[in-house]
C-alpha cells in the first residue's frame, strides 16, 4: 500500500521535530513536506534546525536535505500532500486562519495547537475516549465548503494524565474533581539547556493552563447537537498547574467524588479492562493496554514510567480512599508523545481508518 503523504507545518519546533521522529518508519504515513516560517523557508531542514534538534534520537536522514517550504504558501504545500500535521508557532488568530486555509485547500489538518479547540464544529479528540466526535466533521465541511478538507485537534497535554482514568469510570458518574498537575519543561518547548532557571526550581503558574485543564475534559465528555460539540456539565473540575524541573512527563494528583461510589476493586477492574477504538482496530500507534496501574507506593515515576508503551499509555498509581473526597490517585502521561505529537498521529490513524483521510 502506498503511504499517505503528510506535511509537517511548524516542522522546526519541538513538536514538529517529534512528528518527524514518530513518522520516520510509520507504516501508513510519510513526511513529504516540511514547512516553517519564512525565515526558515528555502534552507535544508538540517540547516533550518541548526543546533536546535531536541529529540533523543538522531535527525532522520530522509528529512535532512528536504528544502523547507514557506508555511504561508498554502496552495504550494497543498499540491504535494494528502494531509498535514500542524504545530505552527503563531498567534491564535493566525493559527485559526492558516489551519482553515489548508482545510479549504482540501488538505485535512490534524492540529496540535489550541486555537481551534473551542470551534464548535471542530472535533477535539483523544481517540480512546471520544472517537464518535469525528462525526461533526461533516458539518464542518459544509461550513467550509470542502469535500475533503477539515480541521481536527487534540486536547491539552496535561489533561491526558487524569482524564482517561476518570472517563473509564463514567458509569459511576464523577461529580467533583480536584487535580494538581506537575508539568515538564518540554511542555513549554524547552530543554534545561535553554531554560537554566528551571533547574532546582518549581514555578507555580503556567499561563492559561488551569482554564484548559478544567474545561477541555468537559468537551471530550460532550456530545454532538445541531452540528456542534456541546460540552458536558459534569464533573466540576478545579485545577492547579505547576511547572517542575523534569524533561518529559506530566503528573497529576487527583481527588474525586462520584455520584455512585465504586469500590476500589471496581475502579481497578475498569482501568484494567478499558479499551477504545484504537485498541479494537489495532492502530499502529495505539498502546496495547491504554491505562496501566502500578501497585507500588512509589509509582508511577516520571523517569521510570513516562515511556510506557512507547509513551502512548497512561499510568496510574496510589489509588486509595480519602477523608475529604471519596478517592485519590496519581496519574502520569508523556506530554510530547501521548500528550502532543503521538496523540495527533494516533488521531490521524483513527481518521484514516474512518475514511476521513485518504
Amino acid at each position: 500500500m502506498a503511504k499517505l503523504k503528510a506535511a509537517i507545518l511548524g516542522a522546526t519546533g519541538m513538536v514538529g521535530q517529534r512528528f518527524i521522529q514518530l513518522l520516520e518508519n510509520h507504516p501508513w504515513f510519510e513526511v513529504a513536506v516540511v514547512a516553517a516560517s519564512p525565515r526558515s523557508a528555502g534552507k535544508t531542514y538540517e540547516e533550518a534546525v541548526g543546533g536546535r534538534w531536541k529529540m533523543d534520537t538522531p535527525m532522520p536522514e530522509a528529512v535532512k536535505s528536504m528544502i523547507v517550504m514557506n508555511v504561508n504558501e498554502v496552495e504550494e504545500v497543498a499540491k504535494k500532500v494528502d494531509f498535514c500535521f500542524s504545530a505552527v508557532d503563531m498567534t491564535k488568530d493566525e493559527i485559526r486562519a492558516i489551519e482553515e486555509a489548508y482545510a479549504k485547500a482540501e488538505v485535512p489538518v490534524v492540529s496540535n495547537n489550541s486555537a481551534h479547540r473551542w470551534t464548535p464544529d471542530v472535533p477535539m479528540i483523544v481517540p480512546e475516549l471520544n472517537p464518535e466526535h469525528v462525526d461533526v466533521i461533516e458539518f464542518q465541511k459544509k461550513r467550509l465548503g470542502t469535500k475533503k478538507g477539515f480541521v481536527a485537534v487534540k486536547p491539552n497535554c496535561s489533561i491526558q494524565s487524569y482524564t482517561p482514568a476518570l472517563f473509564a469510570l463514567s458509569e459511576f458518574e464523577p461529580e467533583t474533581v480536584v487535580a494538581t498537575t506537575y508539568q515538564a519543561i518540554s511542555g513549554a518547548g524547552k530543554t534545561f539547556k535553554d531554560w537554566p532557571e528551571m533547574i532546582d526550581n518549581v514555578i507555580p503558574y503556567i499561563g492559561g493552563e488551569e482554564e484548559k485543564s478544567e474545561q477541555e475534559p468537559l468537551r471530550i465528555w460532550g456530545h454532538i447537537e445541531n452540528g456542534q460539540i456541546v460540552k458536558a456539565e459534569l464533573p466540576v473540575i478545579t485545577t492547579q498547574c505547576i511547572r517542575v524541573p523534569v524533561t518529559n512527563g506530566h503528573m497529576a494528583a487527583v481527588f474525586v467524588n462520584f455520584k455512585k461510589k465504586p469500590t476500589k476493586e471496581q475502579i481497578l477492574e475498569k482501568w484494567a479492562s478499558f479499551k477504545g477504538v484504537p485498541q479494537e482496530l489495532e492502530l499502529p500507534s495505539a498502546p496495547k493496554q491504554f491505562i496501566h496501574y502500578f501497585e507500588e507506593d512509589n509509582r508511577p515515576q516520571t523517569n521510570l514510567d513516562r515511556d510506557c508503551e512507547g509513551g502512548m499509555a497512561v499510568c496510574m498509581g496510589r489509588l486509595r480512599e480519602d477523608k475529604v473526597y471519596q478517592y485519590k490517585f496519581v496519574g502520569l502521561s508523556h506530554n510530547t508523545l501521548r500528550g502532543a505529537a503521538g496523540g495527533a498521529v494516533l488521531m490521524a490513524e483513527l481518521l484514516k481508518a474512518k475514511g476521513y483521510i485518504y
